[in-house]
């Protein structure tokens, strides 16, 4: 299907070509932009009710700054569709978060206009920051423009920015983009804060009068722009101190407007260029803006999948039999499950309610289920606080959001001994998302960690056992379950819930050594055991049996089995979806080395290089760790040749 911008899109390869618009026409150029937004992704996938949000911001942007040479920086960057489109990428833009084709966020490797990596939250403000005390250094007259969320801003690193920038003296413009919502609705006081100040009539109606009336008096030697800015703030605080909290951090706060109102946008935007220093302006969005549906059910159509553009009607894959659930869902109704049974039981999610499941208990159990908005290192803490009292915390965070909590995990819980749950969600490869999302290291970072247990089901049955385990009065240490974004392998998953021995792990096949004790092992750690079971029943047609151990443990490693191991077998391979730099078949080898073992090892996991975005399955592959990656190097390790016909 071939998908057609715009008469006026059409022609706008660069922000160059649109600066020859006029400014009527950009009411046009708004409309087509978010029209085929719609187009690309009901048809191709990819985050959506955000950038229809900021289709008018991204416009005024671009018409008024000189890009790529002034410098913007969005935040997150699942908004930034339209300015990707604005930028050269339009024709490309159907490849959008597939396989070798472009990010689903901004990436200095793929455009000059792209001036900053992200994909994490909060990172905007101290980027832009940056290049704006760099230009000031250098002499250069660049203007810096950070774009962050209403969401985002709740994250600790945003204030740590905000606060430095008030006293940098630098010439740095932050747009806050206020629509309440990241990918859940935005939670907490920040959130009360800024809907007091957009919607508190009195507050609006008189900074609206002053500004009529600053435009009235004239400026000059009786009535200096000193005198109107201490005129305009002397009324706002007669009437509010809305603004006090961003004017206290010393930044010169302006809004809030509509940011849907393009010519109110540019001509904002044209004023702010010329007041030099460090500002915010507050603008009001709606998420979804412009398709009913994205409007009416924010969560639903941040990032929908294929759908029908006409009727609304979401593409759901249909199955005869029963399907698994996903890993996710199977921790939302186990930790009620549990949470009913023991009264200790909180569950702690750093703005991800929905894309872990914690949504289900948060309706169930609202006052032990909690999200305490994007601020990682606060979840782990706040558990930690919550341990010291005797309660069980599942601290269900991703992979890689865990990596901004690190020091809290060694600080605040592993030095304690606190028995937090951490849950890591989207452990290995999670696909479109790419290197920013991908969970390649939580293994490593936590394995290396005094006191701490690491996890991995290789099933739900054992997703559900871990979680039992770890919430009984006999654990009283911390512990990192990790699983994969996705589905499990279990259409029947609710099964009894057992207790795990720590540090024990499963044999699953006995395989054969050999006569003279040559054979293979396979030690696999989690999900990708399915990977291994699967490559197994493939090598049966060779003749070649290998054993295989679910190892459950990176820590503690269950050395008694690996004694086993290494007694009779001399070719040993190793399996995990995680990078293979001082992860599972790391501990292995130290094992190994430990005990005066000699054997032909194979470490296979995530490489130690970035791995990009595509489908999970495309991603194994590529790294040579799905089924058939197995195959091959047992073939390779027992000799085998396969003749390969044609």
């Amino acid at each position: 299907m071939e998908l057609t911008p715009g008469t006026l899109l059409k022609n706008i390869d660069s922000p160059a070509d649109l600066k020859k618009l006029s400014r009527e026409q950009l009411h046009q150029v708004c409309d087509e932009l978010r029209q085929y937004i719609v187009d690309i992704v009901s048809v191709h996938g990819g985050h959506f009710g955000a950038s229809l949000g900021v289709v008018e911001l991204s416009v005024a942007l671009h018409y008024v700054y000189n890009t790529p040479y002034d410098q913007l920086v969005w935040d997150v960057g699942h908004q930034a569709y339209g300015h990707k489109i604005l930028t050269g990428r339009r024709d490309n833009f159907p490849s959008n978060r597939k396989y070798k084709g472009l990010s689903g966020f901004p990436k200095r490797s793929e455009s000059e206009y792209d001036t900053f990596g992200v994909g994490h939250s909060s990172t905007s403000i101290s980027a832009a920051l940056g290049m704006a005390m760099a230009a000031k250094y250098k002499g250069e007259d660049r203007k810096s423009v950070a774009v962050i969320g209403d969401g985002a801003m709740t994250a600790g690193l945003a204030f740590e920015a905000m606060n430095h920038a008030g006293v940098a003296d630098s010439d740095v413009l932050i747009i806050l983009n206020d629509n309440c919502m990241s990918i859940d609705p935005n939670v907490g006081a920040l959130k009360e804060y800024l809907t007091d100040i957009t919607t508190s009539q009195t507050y609006n109606k008189v900074k609206d009068d002053v500004w009529k009336l600053l435009g009235k008096l004239p400026v000059g030697k009786n009535f200096s722009r000193t005198m109107a800015h201490k005129l305009t703030e002397g009324v706002k605080g007669m009437v509010s101190s809305k603004a006090n909290l961003f004017e206290a951090l010393k930044l010169r706060y302006f809004g809030p407007i509509d940011g849907h109102n393009i010519t109110k946008l540019v001509d904002t935007l044209q004023d702010l260029k010329h007041i030099p220093g460090p500002k915010i302006l507050h603008i009001v969005t709606v998420k979804g803006k412009g398709y009913d549906l994205a409007e009416k059910d924010q969560t639903l159509w941040h990032a929908p999948g294929l759908f029908d553009k006409v009727t609304g009607k979401i593409q759901k894959k249909t199955f005869d039999l029963p399907q698994p659930m996903k890993y996710q869902d199977v921790f939302g109704h186990t930790i009620i499950e549990l949470a009913e049974k023991n009264e200790k039981i909180f569950g702690i999610t750093p703005a991800m309610p929905s894309g872990s499941s914690l949504k289900y208990m948060m309706a169930k159990m609202p006052d032990r289920a909690f999200d305490v908005g994007i601020a990682e290192q606060h979840a782990v803490t706040v558990s930690a606080g919550m341990a010291t009292q005797g309660m069980k915390v599942f601290c269900n965070i991703y992979s890689s959001f865990m990596q901004r909590a690190y020091d809290m995990v060694v600080h605040d819980v592993a030095i304690q001994k606190l028995p937090v749950i951490f849950c890591l969600d989207r452990a290995g490869l999670v696909g479109e998302d790419g290197p920013t999302h991908h969970g390649c290291y939580d293994i490593a970072y936590m394995r290396c960690v005094p006191n701490m247990i690491v996890a991995a089901p290789m099933n739900e049955a054992e997703l559900r056992n871990m979680m039992y385990t770890a919430q009984l009065e006999t654990h009283q240490l911390p512990i990192s379950i990790r699983y994969p974004r996705g589905e499990g392998v279990m259409p029947e998953w609710r099964t009894e819930m057992k207790e795990i021995k720590i540090g024990t792990g499963r044999k699953l096949s006995a395989g054969s050594s050999g006569k003279d004790g040559e054979g293979v092992a396979i030690l696999s750690f989690g999900h990708p055991g399915n990977f291994a079971a699967s490559a197994i029943r493939e090598l049966k047609n060779d003749g070649i049996n290998p054993a295989h151990y679910d190892m459950r443990f990176a820590k503690p490693l269950d050395e008694v089995m690996l004694h086993e191991v290494f007694a009779k077998f001399d070719k040993v391979i190793t399996i995990e979806d995680g990078t293979i730099v001082g992860g599972f078949g790391s501990a292995v080898l130290e094992f190994m080395a430990a005990h005066n073992y000699k054997a032909q090892v194979k470490i296979m996991g995530i490489p130690d290089s970035l791995v990009e975005h595509g489908t999970p399955k495309q991603l194994y592959e590529e790294i040579g760790i799905d089924a058939n990656g197995i195959v091959k190097v047992v073939r390779e390790m027992m000799g085998v040749r396969v003749l390969v016909k044609g």
